[in-house]
């Protein structure tokens, strides 16, 4: 049986009729391919030839029913920016149901009872579907560092004849039925520019080179073709190489460019795909989830309506924060969010007095609106703008030059930014659990030791941005000339500036020989000795500093991958080269 003879089959099942010309309509398929899918299911024992279902199709019927399903539940969402930041996607709402409650109630119209969502972002708030709907819950705990693939990993060892499905759909139709025949996956013969996959004539989606079909996403997957799909899950999910991989690559073979099931059509109208907050408003311009607190912060600080802030798209998430663009009175900004836990981390009323300090500075353009008490921030959009890039030479020399005329300022807030107790601040927010690194007491104490020295040298004391890593300072261009600012000043406070040359090595993840042209480019070539030490401690100390704080972020499931390894290697790392120069010993 073809994908074909599959749709005429169901839709026989389905009217009992074996009309011609009612199974094209109902299909969408062509009279000649309806005629030729009857004979085929004829020729191969499906039908007799009055029409009627035999033997063979009442046992494949009976072996092929759908019996469970699997709703992939467990990401962020974020392209959903802003809403993404206060519900899960799968629990948006549109005319009034939530996305996931339709999807769990289609399925139960044709008999699913066994029905498992895959959760990971906000798990709790799902917890309601297990007494509601008698759901299983199963967590993702890596969401935030592995893609959907990882999801399907956790339940690859369950049987067969399932569907898999993405919560993220608004289904005007049951795209589900009693009877399958056959494994597929649901496409749109639609165009999509941004679709890796097509479909040729015989049904089969391949690898697509250029603009493929539209992907819709739900599929459905026999035990016999599950076991395949099952073996690959388990070996991609293993190479580190698949962390942010989806998992519809297990449906192709290794090494094969197509998958190894068929696509099934359906009617792009009819099965919506909510990404973005655009797409909720255009499907469900009443949805209650529309009226987010940043929507309505925008709407008063702009003076537009909410409709009239458009073009929203998410920016990079960024390692304390979430932005994103949008449009609004012609113009473009950029609107930042607090991210998970941010707000035992930053102090937003001494970040508001930064920003008050810095204000016609030729530092930074001034916000357009900052909240000292939740964070929100609003920005004006820069256009043709570029971040420091680390590896060149040029820029790097511009953004040090640029940071050295800030730290010149010499100017003063009233607060400061204590490198050695936030050390300790930010393990306590730990909650009593140990470090992962098996040694961190010892690297903890080594680093502690460098403070004597520190302290011992002389240095200005101002303010100090802290955060000056390359993604902070932007290049663009205003009236033909180069520009160059440094942003996002959240954690500046009173402390020793050259403390911003050992942030800029720690998250550029310098190496030695890096981190001494960066002290160069900073001095131009002229630094003493002791302060070159100086910075070296500082490295230490920033390394464990951060290292402390990626492993608080842990704890609300943000992974920084290698970033939070190698900021520890610099904690124990530069401790030894300052000791060994200390000693006369290079390292």
């Amino acid at each position: 049986m073809n994908i074909y003879e599959e749709n005429v089959m169901n839709e026989i099942i389905r009217s009992t009729s074996v009309n011609q010309r009612v199974l094209a309509e109902k299909t969408g398929l062509s009279l000649g391919i309806v005629n030729r899918s009857i004979q085929g299911l004829k020729k191969e024992g499906y039908l007799t030839e009055q029409g009627s279902l035999t033997d063979r199709t009442e046992q494949e019927l009976r072996a092929n029913r759908p019996k469970r399903a699997i709703i992939l539940a467990a990401g962020y969402g974020m392209r959903m920016a802003p809403i993404n930041t206060t519900a899960p996607k799968a629990l948006l709402e549109v005319n009034g149901e939530r996305l996931i409650e339709r999807l769990i109630l289609q399925l139960k119209e044709v008999g699913i009872r066994d029905i498992t969502v895959v959760v990971g972002f906000m798990k709790d708030e799902f917890e309601y579907l297990i007494d509601d709907y008698g759901v299983k819950l199963v967590v993702n705990a890596e969401y935030a560092v592995k893609n959907n693939l990882h999801s399907m990993a956790l339940v690859a060892s369950w049987p067969g004849n399932t569907y898999i499905v993405p919560c993220d759909l608004w289904c005007e139709e049951n795209p589900f039925r009693r009877n399958e025949f056959l494994s597929w996956y649901m496409m749109a013969d639609s165009p999509d520019p941004e679709s890796g996959v097509r479909v040729n004539r015989k049904q089969e989606i391949l690898w697509a080179r250029s603009e493929g079909h539209r992907v819709i996403g739900i599929s459905y997957l026999l035990e016999r073709d599950w076991k395949n799909v099952r073996n690959r899950l388990k070996l991609l999910d293993s190479d580190k190489r698949h962390s942010e991989s989806f998992w519809e690559e297990a449906l192709f073979p290794e090494n094969g460019d197509r998958m190894q099931i068929y696509a099934r059509w359906f009617d792009p109208k009819k099965i919506v795909e909510i990404n973005t907050y655009e797409q909720l408003r255009a499907l469900d311009s009443g949805a209650k989830q529309l009226r987010s607190d940043a929507i309505m912060t925008i709407s008063r600080v702009l003076k537009v309506k909410p409709e009239e802030i458009t073009d929203i798209n998410v920016l990079k998430k960024g390692m304390t924060n979430r932005s994103f663009l949008f449009s609004a009175g012609g113009e473009r900004y950029i609107m930042r969010i607090p991210g998970e836990g941010t707000d035992q981390l930053i102090d937003r009323e001494e970040e508001a007095e930064v920003f008050r300090t810095i204000s016609g500075q030729d530092i930074c353009d001034d916000p357009v609106y900052i909240n000292p008490k939740n964070g929100y921030k609003i920005t004006r959009f820069l256009e043709g703008v570029r971040n420091c890039d680390p590896e060149d030479p040029e820029d790097v020399r511009k953004c040090m030059r640029k940071l050295r005329k800030c730290h010149e300022k010499k100017l003063q807030v009233g607060h400061t930014f204590d490198l050695f107790g936030q050390i300790e601040f930010y393990e306590s927010l730990w909650n009593g659990q140990p470090s992962v690194f098996r040694d961190y007491r010892k690297t903890k104490e080594e680093v502690l030791s460098l403070k004597d020295y520190i302290d011992s040298q002389p240095h200005d004391w101002a303010l100090t941005h802290i955060d000056a890593v390359p993604d902070n300072f932007l290049f663009y261009r205003r009236d033909g000339k180069e520009e160059l600012q440094l942003i996002d000043w959240e954690y500046a406070g009173m402390q020793d500036p050259h403390v911003d040359i050992a942030m800029f090595a720690v998250y550029s993840l310098y190496s030695r020989e890096q981190v001494d042209r960066l002290i160069d480019a900073y001095f131009e070539g002229s630094c003493p000795e002791a302060t070159r030490r100086k910075i070296y401690c500082y490295i230490a100390v920033c390394g464990l500093l951060w290292s402390n704080w990626c492993e608080y972020k842990r704890t609300f499931g943000v992974e920084f991958g290698e970033y939070s390894l190698r900021q520890y290697r610099f904690a124990k790392e530069y401790y030894r080269i300052f000791r060994g120069k200390e000693n006369g010993q290079e390292q």
